[in-house]
């Protein structure tokens, strides 16, 4: 193969020895399992402590996937208002808190202020010296009490709907025409107000 014009010839070494500069990564299932192994260890010597923070109920971002709910990064300052939680003691109860975050609707923001509410109700908050419990220690009741350490599950969106045979009016609806005659009322409006004004100042004319 030649080479056209006043170009720097080619200077390629296909002879360098690459095996000794390439690097592997062969051990990532060994440390994957150590750390998963770590992490027990230490959730074990956490004592009474929850295996993992609070976090709120949050639905997935774009059309595709807002249907689905998981876990978001932390409760809004209003929420924690709401459910009578200041936002220094919830970091001190394990409740996570984002103050960028930004509620969605209504409904969304009391099932993450219940969700705040039954935490807050079935957490065992041990005095710091025995004997001298402070305003927001468990009772002595409390204290001897059975306890878990398992996290609080997410809401459930909906409830699955069982088999069923179609209707026949089901059959008959045009789903994609009804949207289409939707977007159209909406976009021509203005302009249908509009006619219906002019068409009702007509009609008042004549009649006088």
């Amino acid at each position: 193969m030649g080479f056209g014009k006043n170009n720097v010839l080619h200077g390629n070494h296909f002879r360098k020895d690459w095996q000794r500069r390439v690097k592997t990564w062969f051990d990532q299932p060994g440390r994957k399992s150590r750390r998963r192994q770590a992490r027990a260890t230490k959730a074990t010597t956490l004592g009474a402590r929850p295996l993992k923070t609070l976090r709120p109920a949050v639905r997935c971002p774009t059309v595709r996937y807002n249907t689905k709910i998981r876990e978001g990064r932390g409760f809004t300052l209003r929420e924690l208002k709401a459910a009578g939680v200041g936002k220094k003691e919830a970091k001190g109860l394990g409740i996570s808190v984002d103050h960028r975050r930004r509620g969605g609707d209504e409904s969304a923001e009391q099932v993450n202020i219940e969700r705040i509410k039954g935490y807050r109700a079935r957490l065992i908050v041990f005095p710091r010296k025995a004997g001298k419990p402070k305003a927001g220690d468990s009772s002595a009741e409390d204290l001897t009490a059975e306890t878990t350490r398992a996290a609080i599950p997410l809401p459930t969106v909906y409830t699955r709907e069982a088999p069923r045979a179609i209707t026949e009016e089901e059959k008959e609806f045009e789903a994609y025409r009804t949207l289409r005659v939707a977007r159209a009322a909406k976009r021509n409006a203005g302009q249908a107000k509009k006619r219906a004004e002019k068409k009702a100042a007509e009609e008042a004319a004549l009649k006088k």
